[in-house]
């Protein structure tokens, strides 16, 4: 169990962490609703004065109880996150605890707090508007912090999305493989081979843009992220094919409508385009196509209710990990891709891979934190990013999020054939 943060929080850095609001309705209303948590789900509480609430695991283990209940009670969902990154409680098994949160947070809020909920959470603010000029400073607030710290916990393909595993209980060794099951699944359904010319909107470290290029394929890339950039550039100098890849900073709404591609290609960045977007991003796909074009998305997503609840809160994830990012629904992302004139053809579920992948990063990311010191990060950075990968790993492990590979095509008419990465056979996260 990770020890209580010291009271030496940097208040300039972090000041919504470093400040305990005061809020003694609120707060009583905060250990009231933990305490009927406590009796409907599996989870026990210890406090400094006592414990109550099942024996065994999940723990939440409240080192300062009266400033967990004002953040809380104050801040909701986001005071319960602040309150881990400034150490009022902690966990022994954090997603453990996490999921069985995400299971049952349909019904964590009784119906009459529900209906407060709007006011109570708050809007996204302006800035976090994905506009040309605002998206690239949200991009960058995430992956343009520090290559050295992602690569605490990424393996040696740099890829940051869900790997696609075998079935087997994933262990740290299994994942660079799984990673590029993952993206050869994807350039195989979009037909990638040799003189292919490939569009790829969302760059990452570039190992995607690399393997393609590696079947001989011509590939434009396209990021938002400056540090991203340099390194995919880097790496396909490195592997050899740096003439096949075509890699710019640029706008995915900036893209040259003469330009045509046989396929097209986006891993988890649909996630940070912005529900006002989605349209946009869709029609780029559908012009980028050159005709008997595909197009193939890796993207998380929601249940379309709960997106609908969602979609313009501000949470503790925009605060603090992803300005601006809201994830789709399915029916969402099928309503767009009609839109613009495009057909689902396949997809495959894979959030239980994401679930591995997530829980081989926290591992691993824990494992490796003593290092973020000499990068320059603080001990509430840990906890935020601990909190951030348990959260996530939560949100699949119970089934509230799940991942999908989608193939699409021009037409307007819906085929959709299922496939798992080897046999005919779907494979759903819930």
């Amino acid at each position: 169990m990770n020890a209580p943060v010291e009271s030496r929080i940097d208040a300039h850095r972090w000041p919504d962490v470093a400040r305990v609001p005061r809020s003694p309705l609120r707060a009583a209303a905060a250990r009231a609703l933990l305490r009927r948590l406590v009796h409907r789900l599996p989870l026990r509480v210890e406090t400094p004065s006592g414990s109550f609430g099942p024996i065994g695991p999940p723990v939440l283990r409240l080192h300062r109880p009266e400033a967990f209940a004002n953040r809380v009670g104050a801040g909701g969902l986001i005071g319960f996150g602040e309150s881990y990154q400034a150490g009022d409680w902690d966990s022994g098994d954090l997603p453990g605890l996490l999921t069985v949160l995400a299971a049952n947070v349909d019904s964590l809020v009784p119906p009459l707090l529900q209906t407060l909920r709007r006011p109570f959470v708050g809007s996204l603010p302006g800035r976090h508007d994905n506009t040309p000029a605002n998206a690239r400073r949200n991009i960058a607030e995430h992956y343009d912090r520090s290559d050295a710290m992602f690569a605490l916990f990424l393996d040696e393909t740099m890829t940051y999305s869900s790997a696609l595993f075998n079935g087997a209980p994933a262990r740290w060794g299994d994942l660079a493989e799984a990673q590029r099951r993952k993206i050869d699944r994807l350039l195989d359904r979009t037909g990638v081979g040799p003189d292919s010319r490939v569009l790829e909107i969302g760059t990452g470290w570039g190992e995607a843009a690399v393997r393609a290029a590696e079947r001989g394929a011509h590939v434009h890339t396209v990021t938002l992220s400056s540090n991203q950039l340099e390194h995919a550039r880097a790496l396909a100098a490195e592997r050899g094919v740096a003439g096949r890849v075509e890699a710019e900073l640029r706008d995915y709404r900036a893209l040259d409508d003469s330009r045509h591609y046989d396929a097209v290609i986006s891993v988890e960045m649909i996630e940070a385009v912005g529900e006002r977007y989605w349209p946009d991003y869709f029609q780029v796909l559908r012009r980028s196509l050159a005709p008997g074009g595909k197009v193939g998305l890796q993207a998380i997503s929601m249940r379309h209710d709960r997106m609908l609840a969602a979609r313009r809160t501000y949470t503790w994830i925009h605060k603090y990990v992803f300005p601006g990012g809201i994830i789709p629904s399915i029916p969402a992302m099928e309503r767009c891709a009609r839109g613009a004139g495009l057909r689902l053809i396949d997809r495959l579920d894979f959030g239980s891979d994401y679930a591995q992948t997530l829980r081989l990063w926290r591992e691993r990311f824990d494992s490796r934190s003593g290092r973020l010191t000499d990068l320059g990060f603080d001990e509430v950075f840990r906890r935020t990013w601990d909190f951030y990968l348990a959260y996530s790993q939560a949100g699949f492990a119970s089934g509230y999020l799940d991942v999908h590979q989608l193939v699409l095509e021009a037409g307007r008419e819906r085929t959709l054939r299922r496939t798992g990465p080897d046999t005919a056979k779907v494979r759903r996260a819930h």
